[in-house]
């Protein structure tokens, strides 16, 4: 079955969609990481979900794994040339949330109190009370 896009967006999506796979490709953007450094790079993923993630991406051709074959067994990840083009649009995204990481900010706590599912009439899946804000990375 052919899958039909409704657009550029919906497209990206289904490849890219969900929290951590943005983020594998914004720490990859910058230089080829082993498993553990990615893993303390990208943050609060588990070793489950984060191994999952990378075989996607991996599958989709957006990441390149090698294996140097060693015991302890030594493996590499980085871009693609495809994988290196996604993060380039990903990128605007990053300098979009450092411009208004001040107001995503404001959004998050908003949230995490609960009061933003009340005053805007949705909550879109969120938990209230579990957001945690760190520092915003500036972009490269």
């Amino acid at each position: 079955m052919t899958h039909t896009f409704t657009c550029g967006l919906d497209a990206v999506l289904f490849v890219m969609g969900g929290k951590w796979k943005p983020l594998i490709v914004y720490h990859l953007a910058h230089r080829t990481l082993r498993y553990g450094e990615l893993r303390r790079s990208v943050g609060k993923v588990s070793d489950k979900v984060l191994a999952q993630q990378l075989k996607d991406l991996v599958a989709d051709g957006i990441v390149a794994r090698r294996d140097f074959g060693q015991i302890p067994p030594h493996v590499e990840y980085s871009l693609t040339p495809f994988g290196s083009s996604l993060s380039q649009a990903l990128a605007q995204l990053c300098a979009w949330g450092t411009h208004h990481s001040a107001e995503l900010e404001a959004i998050a706590e908003r949230s995490a109190s609960g009061n933003k599912g009340e005053q805007m009439g949705h909550n879109a899946g969120r938990t209230p009370g579990i957001v945690t804000t760190t520092p915003v990375r500036h972009c490269p």
